[in-house]
């Protein structure tokens, strides 16, 4: 099967894709530059976490658009992302599958962990046969990225914890 995207058009960050599967208004906005997570407890949270359970692992280890939270070389790479809980765990997926995708395209063949230290569990991901979900989930981003305005925002139960929510609620 011949990949629908190249390496030179895959312009977008693991964190874009991430948000296409939280908030579609979230990501809008966040491809502006408007980031307000900085601000956010949540994210705090998030970081001490990382910085303390995997306090030995080289951390954010940037492959051309992408950031990864840390890699471990094996017999093969491992991706591996830490995330606070599994609330948003098929937007976490998603992100790991495009870091997958994306280093493919560079020939390399990879799996990602995704950790939950809060909970002491982790999820081994392969892209296995769902390079087309992964190339649907780019072609949203950028017609997202692509829209003048914001997409209206969806209330859900998340829209309380997040960084942006004066930007859409108030």
């Amino acid at each position: 099967m011949e990949d629908k995207y190249s390496l030179d058009e895959l312009l977008i960050g693991g964190t874009e894709v991430n948000y296409l599967f939280i908030c579609p208004t979230k990501l809008w906005y966040f491809s502006r530059g408007i980031t307000m997570e900085q601000e956010n407890e949540w994210v705090d949270l998030g970081k001490f976490l990382h910085e303390r359970r995997y306090a030995s692992e080289e951390k954010e280890v940037q492959i051309g658009s992408i950031k990864i939270d840390f890699i471990r070389k094996k017999d093969y790479i491992e991706v591996h992302e830490v995330k606070l809980g599994k609330s948003m765990e098929k937007a976490h997926e998603m992100q790991a599958l495009y870091y997958l995708y994306y280093l493919k395209r560079l020939g390399i063949e990879a799996k990602a962990v995704l950790h939950y230290p809060k909970l002491n569990e982790t999820k081994v991901i392969t892209l296995d046969g769902r390079e087309e979900e992964v190339e649907a989930a780019i072609g949203e981003v950028q017609r997202i990225k692509s829209l003048q305005a914001p997409p209206e925002p969806v209330k859900s139960k998340r829209c309380k914890k997040c960084a942006y929510y004066e930007l859409c609620w108030v």
